[in-house]
């Protein structure tokens, strides 16, 4: 028999508008492997209104509406409130997915989205960095108190299940440090400049083709890597930390001299993401480092990202991820949401 969940969905920008594709790709599949369907009874937006539907919204037509420039709230059967919190409230369902903007200095307004559907019963999974940075054991004990579900694999290196290895397959692991890549726009953005463009060029591509943070600046000035940084290290380490507490360094201070001298000694800048733990204490840093062929970072090309780690059981684990999009960290919303279902 198949069992109908009900999802609540809080931001409808590009990772949300693919993970809409997903489900209606993933329809027949989901019900013939699974056995479950699923209902989006909500969807709220920072730009394109809101929509209520107990019964079902038209994921397709929502998707049109948007894709045009238009609004939701014609797909509405009831009043759906604009503000996130009475939404969360008018809104019924058992799931809510949260993609909305990062903010890395408070990780609000996410923060008490995620706060609000967990004290409203709803299982919570998000993309968005700044709740698991700034509430991760907050968080966690409340839906553990809710007997529900918080999790958040697309937060780092989109839907690559670097949360999930350590949390089932490395269990009994001791992660000592990890150094990589972990904001690939950053790295198409050096890329470019080694072809020739400006950082300002560079930037405006990267914003067309949908890969920049909401405020390219958290890109460019290393807190996108930061906050990464800090999320792994609240999480895997377990010890919680900011993005303000990473030494951190963007990449405006590169220049065409700088990265022409690097081409020529055979070398390429790369925004590098380290921690390490130190007895009782955890360095963390993000910079601009000059690598060469011999790291593993040096092939590590457009928006792939790489983070290696070093465990006290194994000494060099990799995860590579090539050329991520939104429909990546779709799939990343997708496994929480069917890990959670199957763990039900």
């Amino acid at each position: 028999m198949t069992t109908n969940y009900r999802l609540c969905l809080v931001g409808f920008g590009n990772v949300g508008k693919a993970f809409a594709q997903l489900l209606l790709k993933k329809e027949t599949e989901l019900a013939s492997r699974y056995d479950l369907s699923v209902t989006v009874t909500g969807i709220i937006t920072g730009s394109h209104g809101a929509a209520i539907n107990p019964m079902g919204l038209d994921l397709e037509k929502a998707l049109a509406l948007v894709n045009a420039g238009e609004i939701l709230n014609s797909l509405s059967s009831q009043e759906a409130p604009n503000e996130t919190t009475a939404f969360l409230a008018a809104c019924p369902a058992d799931v809510m997915f949260e993609t909305t903007p990062v903010n890395p200095q408070t990780g609000q307004p996410a923060l008490t989205h995620i706060q609000t559907a967990l004290q409203k019963g709803m299982h919570v999974v998000t993309a968005n960095k700044g709740p698991v940075v700034y509430g991760y054991q907050d968080l966690t004990a409340l839906a553990e108190q809710k007997d529900l579900r918080f999790m958040f694999e697309s937060a780092v290196m989109d839907g690559a299940p670097i949360f999930a290895l350590f949390r089932e397959p490395l269990v009994g692991a001791n992660l000592i440090s990890f150094k990589g890549i972990l904001n690939s726009c950053t790295n198409l953005l050096l890329e470019m400049m080694e072809q020739g463009k400006s950082l300002d060029e560079a930037i405006d591509y990267g914003r067309e083709i949908g890969i920049t943070e909401t405020d390219p600046s958290n890109d460019v000035d290393g807190w996108d890597a930061s906050i990464k940084v800090a999320a792994l290290v609240t999480v895997l380490m377990g010890v919680p930390l900011t993005p303000q507490q990473v030494d951190r360094t963007g990449i405006r201070g590169i220049t065409p001299e700088m990265i022409a001298d690097a081409k020529r000694s055979g070398e390429r800048w790369k925004l590098v993401c380290t921690a390490e733990r130190r007895e009782d204490h955890i360095f963390s840093r993000v910079a601009p480092e000059k690598v060469s062929p011999d790291s593993p970072l040096f092939s590590v090309n457009g928006t792939s990202s790489f983070c290696q780690f070093k465990l006290d059981v194994l000494p060099g684990l990799g995860i590579l991820e090539s050329d991520p999009g939104p429909e990546t960290t779709a799939y990343g919303l997708l496994a929480d949401f069917l890990n959670i279902m199957e763990a039900a």
